[in-house]
């Protein structure tokens, strides 16, 4: 047997990224072997959506590789049929060149596809999505809390991709999208090699935490950052955490102090939607929770490494 793959999830603000880190040199200093990261990230993908993104730089990589940074123009788009497709394909290389593959990310229906695949839908109407969106989000919203409570509750009242995706599969199939989703839940998980390691934080302390950091994306040049890659931002990069509220702020719709304080409240409320994904992602087969009160450190990382290389 081969050492299982770590997959190390959490809410935002975490410490997912230096946790990783740690996991990948240990592995190296007891196996001898290259341990390599693949990101479970919907916005570290963009290039140059790097301080929003809280994306390691170069330097902080420590020369661990990483994969699936950077991979997509901003003015791009990219699915989770893809991201699903190419953290494969990475896991594979990574495998055949001995090393070990450790997956990290706070993207939770990345990690989801990753140990379940993904659950059966009907294809994209681009012409229903138009129709849908033409609406206006406040019609949109009333239909789904009619048809499909359990998604409305799930996807943010400002979140119209997701509503008008919800609305789109429940008028091709009559069935909740909510109920399709429940399906997805498997007692025997499609992909047994993975470990699912999870940083579990009190409501207070990661709200403090993220809170923290987004007073420091501010303070290294969020705004600079946003204002630079606005001309070629595209929907799906535009409706980024950070970025979004930014934009909203440089077009005059609100000020900067007003943005900084909607990120703030929103990735708060990510974070509370990052915990109900924590929980469906604690069925799996193998499973560590780790209940934290500070940063996560060298103890976690290695009784991650351990409990992945007891497989081997």
């Amino acid at each position: 047997m081969t050492p299982r793959i770590p997959v190390i999830v959490g809410p935002t603000a975490g410490g997912k990224t230096d946790l990783s880190l740690l996991v990948a040199q240990m592995v190296s200093e007891r196996t001898g072997r290259a341990a390599e990261i693949i990101s479970a990230d919907s916005v570290q993908i963009f290039r140059g959506m790097d301080i929003g993104s809280a994306k390691p730089t170069v330097a902080e990589r420590r020369g661990i590789p990483h994969h699936l940074i950077d991979i997509v123009e901003p003015g791009g788009a990219y699915s989770v049929h893809q991201w699903l497709e190419d953290a494969e394909q990475t896991i594979d290389q990574v495998r055949a060149r001995g090393g070990l593959p450790i997956v990290v990310g706070g993207t939770h229906l990345y990690i989801k596809a990753l140990l379940d695949g993904l659950f059966e839908a009907p294809e994209p109407d681009r012409g229903l999505r138009e129709r849908l969106a033409a609406r206006g989000l406040s019609e949109l919203r009333a239909e789904l809390e009619r048809v499909d409570p359990a998604a409305a509750r799930r996807i943010h009242p400002n979140d119209l991709r997701r509503t008008v995706r919800a609305l789109e599969v429940f008028h091709q199939t009559g069935t909740p999208i909510s109920v399709l989703q429940s399906q997805w839940d498997r007692k025997h998980p499609r992909r047994p090699d993975l470990h699912v390691f999870a940083l579990l934080w009190p409501s207070d302390l990661i709200n403090r935490r993220i809170n923290q950091r987004v007073r420091r994306m501010m303070e290294i040049g969020l705004v600079e950052e946003v204002r630079r890659l606005s001309p070629v931002l595209g929907i799906q990069a535009r409706e980024a955490l950070g970025y979004k509220q930014v934009l909203a702020a440089l077009a005059g719709q609100m000020s900067l102090e007003e943005a900084f304080e909607q990120i703030k409240i929103e990735t708060r409320r990510f974070a509370k939607n990052q915990r109900t994904w924590l929980k469906r992602l604690a069925q799996h087969q193998n499973y560590t929770g780790f209940a934290l009160s500070e940063t996560p450190g060298p103890t976690q990382a290695a009784r991650i490494v351990e409990q992945c290389l007891a497989s081997s």
